[in-house]
């Protein structure tokens, strides 16, 4: 009889109070493994036993047929492919240059490796096992994930937010992808210009719309750009209705090698480069110096690592760069195999982002920019700000650069893949929502999907004036609720679900033991940490946006659109969940009529 009532508990089926006397009572208390251990006071004949399972898997059986058909990786390589090609963008190669030159080069690497290791893989093996313990359960949501793992109503509404901050992401990020494909396309068919007076900066105001809101739709739809922007959503929508495997992971498992063969090509003409302007001090040497050495000429490595914006620097890099609290990681988890080792996955997909960031990055846009531009184009606004290096200065250095057309096409080509790569991921927690909580089609639920980001992604390209409308969304999607999701995400793993527990199933079918120290990392240091990280960086850059809102129309629109789009995510997670309670009544009324 243990086994018939434990398996009712894996199944999510309430046994009817009236055979309490017969079957025994459950022990709440969970077992080293994860699993509810239970005590049964008389024993019963087996095959009664064996009849009440039955019924129960028949009862099952039944009411998964009106459940989505659940998709699953079909190799390890496509499932580590996928979650790091949602890693891998264009934070890696645009942003943690910029930063690791700005904050003391070589001294940036002290804080950025610590964080990856008390931040980065904590939370990181934290999504995958709630991922994998939900997707086994038939839950694939962010709201089903958060619900199945803590059997909570609220929690559940919390895991909404992961979905509205993946729209929201999807709304602007197709946007800037739209700028890699318009600047691939002009290297391309060499639309870039030629000569000495060719002027990059204006090529890139034109490109984002910087002269004023509208400035992209003066010719209708038309626009060049646009047109980009519009080609990668249909792209994206593609990809993500041709499913799992036949979208997602087929692309990432070939865009993911061709981008690391573009960026290694690049890397390795940059290091062969020597000193091709004749300046003194502006040889490749010097430009590797310039990001690598600890000590720069005008600051020590402990002046670099006492400065407090250092640490947040390095946190906040890992965190963007690996997706962190994005859910992403969780819905992409829950595809995986009951015996999948996603140790191994979440490894190998963490240290392939963590290389092409801190090696082939890091080796390659900043020293050319200063082989070609020169130290004095370096400075801090510059190097803190991803599309004046990537969209600015390396068009520049591309120009002066040999065969400088090629490279620059495979660069922001990279760049494009990389984006796609990234876009479709955040496409995902959405279409499943809708078809796992409402029981919609793939086509349905992408429609929905796709009316609200493309609505999305026309808003961000109408106000462009000085970005504001993205860097509104940047800032209170990819900044403030992303450090709460996380830190939602490690206590649920190591407080709610229980260390015990969730290590179990975070070791289940690896070849790999996590260190032991890991588990005191994940339950105490990692969540305080985290917190310590978003307070800080509260502190110094909060009010600095709270004052926006005031002044600002097109700041109080962002945010209108963010409201918009979390009050929609709730109402889909109610009905999801009036209608999984309705499924569980279903079955343990089911079960009451059969005992």
């Amino acid at each position: 009889m243990t086994l018939a009532i434990g398996v009712a508990n894996d199944f999510g089926i309430q046994l009817p109070k009236r055979n309490q006397g017969q079957v025994g009572y459950r022990r709440r208390n969970r077992s080293a493994n994860g699993c509810l251990p239970y005590v049964c006071l008389p024993y019963v004949h087996p095959p009664y036993d064996c009849l009440l399972l039955t019924k129960i898997l028949k009862v099952r059986t039944n009411i998964n047929e009106h459940r989505m058909k659940q998709e699953n990786w079909t190799t390890q390589f496509g499932v580590i492919m996928a979650v790091a090609g949602s890693a891998i963008g264009l934070g890696n190669f645009l942003r943690f240059p910029g930063q690791a030159a700005l904050y003391g080069g070589g001294a940036f690497m002290i804080p950025y490796f610590i964080a990856f290791f008390l931040l980065g893989l904590p939370i990181v093996w934290a999504e995958w096992t709630l991922g994998r313990y939900a997707g086994i359960r038939g839950y694939h949501s962010a709201s089903g994930i958060f619900r199945c793992v803590t059997n909570s109503r609220v929690m559940a509404y919390a895991g909404s937010f992961c979905v509205t901050l993946t729209t929201v992401i999807t709304s602007f990020y197709v946007f800037i992808e739209g700028w890699c494909l318009a600047y691939a396309l002009r290297y391309l068919f060499d639309w870039m210009g030629h000569g000495a007076n060719v002027n990059f900066s204006k090529l890139f105001v034109e490109t984002a719309g910087l002269e004023g809101n509208g400035a992209l739709f003066q010719n209708g739809l038309l626009n060049f750009n646009l047109l980009c922007m519009f080609f990668c959503l249909l792209l994206n929508y593609f990809l993500i209705y041709r499913g799992i495997v036949k979208g997602i992971e087929w692309f990432c498992s070939w865009a993911l090698p061709a981008l690391l063969v573009c960026s290694l090509i690049i890397m390795v003409r940059v290091l062969t480069l020597g000193n091709p302007t004749g300046i003194e001090g502006q040889s490749v040497l010097e430009g590797l110096g310039y990001v690598w050495n600890p000590s720069q000429p005008n600051k020590t490595v402990w002046e670099s690592l006492s400065n407090p914006e250092t640490w947040l620097a390095g946190a906040g890099q890992v965190f963007f760069s690996l997706s962190l609290g994005f859910g992403v990681i969780c819905t992409y988890a829950s595809y995986t195999k009951r015996n999948d080792d996603i140790v191994l996955s979440s490894l190998t997909a963490a240290a392939g982002n963590g290389f092409c960031e801190a090696v082939i990055a890091a080796m390659m846009v900043v020293p050319a920019a200063y082989i070609f531009l020169g130290p004095a184009f370096l400075t801090p606004e510059n190097l803190n700000s991803s599309f004046a290096i990537g969209f600015q200065a390396l068009p520049e250095v591309f120009h002066q650069m040999p065969m400088g057309r090629i490279f620059g096409f495979l660069f922001f080509f990279l760049l494009f893949l990389a984006a796609v790569t990234s876009s479709i991921s955040t496409f995902q927690p959405a279409v499943t929502l809708l078809e796992e909580g409402l029981q919609l089609g793939r086509k349905s639920s992408l429609t929905i999907v796709g009316v609200i980001t493309t609505f999305g992604a026309c808003f961000t390209a109408y106000f462009t004036k000085n970005l504001i409308a993205l860097d509104t969304l940047d800032f209170w999607v990819c900044n403030v609720l992303i450090f709460i999701m996380a830190e939602i995400l490690i206590i649920i793993f190591g407080w709610t679900l229980g260390l015990d527990a969730s290590m179990a199933e975070l070791q289940r079918g690896a070849q790999i033991q996590i260190p032991y120290f890991f588990r005191f990392v994940m339950k105490y240091v990692s969540p305080l940490y985290l917190l310590l990280v978003f307070i800080a960086w509260l502190y110094l850059k909060f009010s600095e946006q709270v004052v926006k809102i005031s002044q600002n129309p097109v700041v109080q629109l962002s945010l209108g659109f963010i409201l918009f789009i979390t009050i929609f995510n709730l109402f889909i997670t109610s009905q999801a969940l009036a209608r999984w309670e309705k499924e569980e009544r279903l079955k343990s009324n089911e079960v009451d009529g059969e005992i």
